[in-house]
């Protein structure tokens, strides 16, 4: 027995030896070399600022509107009768856009004219009583009170003969009104009544555009507002891009569109034609007269923790410092910076959230914008 249990330690010292030895292997590996490593300094991209003169003009997509723009209505109620323009047809000041049933309207112009001939008949009557009363009283043939009644009796008649003078003009203005007329040299932008409808006094019937001002609507983004009113706009229609016309602001909105969230803005067309026509499109450029410097930056290097806009500057040893700058406007994929950097810095333009300052990084690229 003892001779066996003997040869079966002698096997099993071979696999232990082994198994230590890998042990000192692995641990040798983790040896103070490796952990005295130097970290590498991260890459980053970066831009050199220059500044140049701001955007020279923008361009919008106008549409040609009449600056005025009426709903017209009877100024009478009634029946309507006619309907005497169709929508786009041109009209003139003074013509006849649609017509009531006036039989009731000349009905009350003959009572009023009946009324006026009565009122008349008795204002002669009482004149010529007062002019007898007023000799007799002369003469002593007479009381001053009964001269006195007399003469009231006549103010009185003429009173009512003036009224009645009003109330014919009244009724022949209300049968005029039947007849509804354009107020100004226009063209029909929709119509309201048909015949046989009933309507009320001032309801709209006829939308008539004028056509003496007509003005170019556009849409402005919030960040072109407050620079537009120093502009000098020019006019090219899409149908007649080789004629521009000048354009003046007229109006502003005060408050952004709820849905576009622009500011609607109408320019005067002081030199209009015949060739511009309502409902045309096109384009309206802008020029500011304040053309200031701006550096152009891509939005990914801007870089807020709260306190404003900032950009990674990178100095000539590659270490970092947080510059905080002046936005003067936003665009699709960069914005424009104003100052808080100087011309030929070099900027960080992407990876800004995961940078520290004063940490020392290596540029890789030089991009120019």
């Amino acid at each position: 027995m003892p001779a066996l249990r003997s040869s079966r330690f002698r096997g099993a010292a071979p696999v232990g030896a082994a198994f230590l030895l890998a042990v000192g292997v692995s641990g040798c590996d983790k040896g103070p070399g490796t952990q005295n490593e130097t970290k590498e300094e991260p890459r980053v991209l970066v831009a050199k600022i220059h500044y140049a003169p701001e955007s020279v003009a923008r361009s919008f997509v106008a549409s040609i509107r009449p600056r005025i723009e009426t709903d017209q209505g009877f100024r009478v109620g009634g029946k309507v009768v006619r309907r005497l323009v169709d929508t786009g047809q041109r009209v003139k000041a003074g013509d006849a856009l649609g017509q009531l049933d006036d039989l009731d309207l000349r009905l009350q112009k003959q009572q009023a004219d009946a009324e006026l001939a009565a009122s008349k008949t008795a204002l002669e009557q009482a004149l010529a009583d007062e002019g007898r009363g007023g000799s007799l009283l002369n003469k002593g043939w007479t009381s001053q009170a009964a001269y006195d009644r007399q003469r009231a009796a006549a103010d009185e008649a003429r009173g009512r003969n003036l009224r009645a003078e009003r109330a014919v003009e009244l009724a022949a203005n209300a049968l005029d009104y039947a007849t509804l007329r354009a107020d100004a040299d226009g063209v029909v932008t929709a119509t309201f009544i048909e015949p046989g409808q009933v309507v009320t006094s001032g309801q709209p019937a006829i939308r008539v555009a004028h056509l003496a001002e007509k003005e170019a609507m556009v849409s402005l983004p919030e960040t072109f507002v407050g620079r537009v009113a120093n502009g000098e706009a020019r006019l090219t229609l899409w149908s007649a891009p080789a004629k521009p016309y000048r354009a003046v602001l007229r109006e502003l909105a005060p408050s952004a569109d709820p849905v576009t969230r622009t500011f609607n803005a109408k320019f005067s067309l002081p030199d209009a034609d015949g060739i511009v026509a309502l409902g045309m499109s096109g384009t309206l450029a802008v020029t500011p007269r304040q053309n200031d410097l701006v550096a152009r930056v891509p939005l990914s290097a801007l870089f807020d923790q709260g306190e404003g806009s900032a950009l990674w500057s990178v100095d000539s040893s590659g270490r970092l410092a947080l510059k905080p700058v002046v936005v003067r406007s936003y665009g699709d994929r960069d914005a424009q910076v104003s100052s808080g950097v100087e011309e030929g810095d070099d900027i960080v333009v992407l990876g800004a959230q995961k940078l520290r300052a004063g940490e020392k990084v290596r540029p890789t690229a030089q991009l120019a914008f």
